[in-house]
């Protein structure tokens, strides 16, 4: 099941990573691609809250799991200004992904723990 998360959290951080770029160009961004990022975070995130309420309430996962939530309002922030076409905060878009990377480093530490 994280393993899943795990998966669809790195293929969105890929596409995030084009996203970025435009925005760093001063380039719209392409739609499908940012709909595209949103889904498989999204889909990642209710699948990690899923396996947090089945009860798995170790610290690590927990702070993860926070910091995902954290991370996707940021996202859904910059996905209303960029919908709206309004100029995207360069704080948020250096934030967002930061976020993001601490998220799933430390939900990536959680399940090498948990196997060894």
């Amino acid at each position: 099941m994280l393993l899943v998360a795990i998966v669809f959290f790195i293929f969105a951080a890929l596409l995030g990573l084009a996203i970025l770029t435009k925005i760093f160009k001063h380039k719209s961004t392409y739609k499908p691609v940012v709909f595209i990022h949103g889904t498989l975070a999204s889909i990642a995130l209710i699948n990690l809250a899923v396996y947090v309420a089945l009860g798995h309430k170790d610290l690590l996962l927990i702070v993860s799991f926070v910091f995902f939530v954290l991370t996707a309002i940021g996202g859904f922030t910059l996905f209303t200004f960029d919908i709206n076409d309004k100029q995207i905060p360069k704080m948020l878009a250096v934030l967002h992904p930061i976020g993001g990377i601490i998220s799933l480093t430390l939900l990536i530490l959680y399940v090498v723990h948990r196997v060894s």
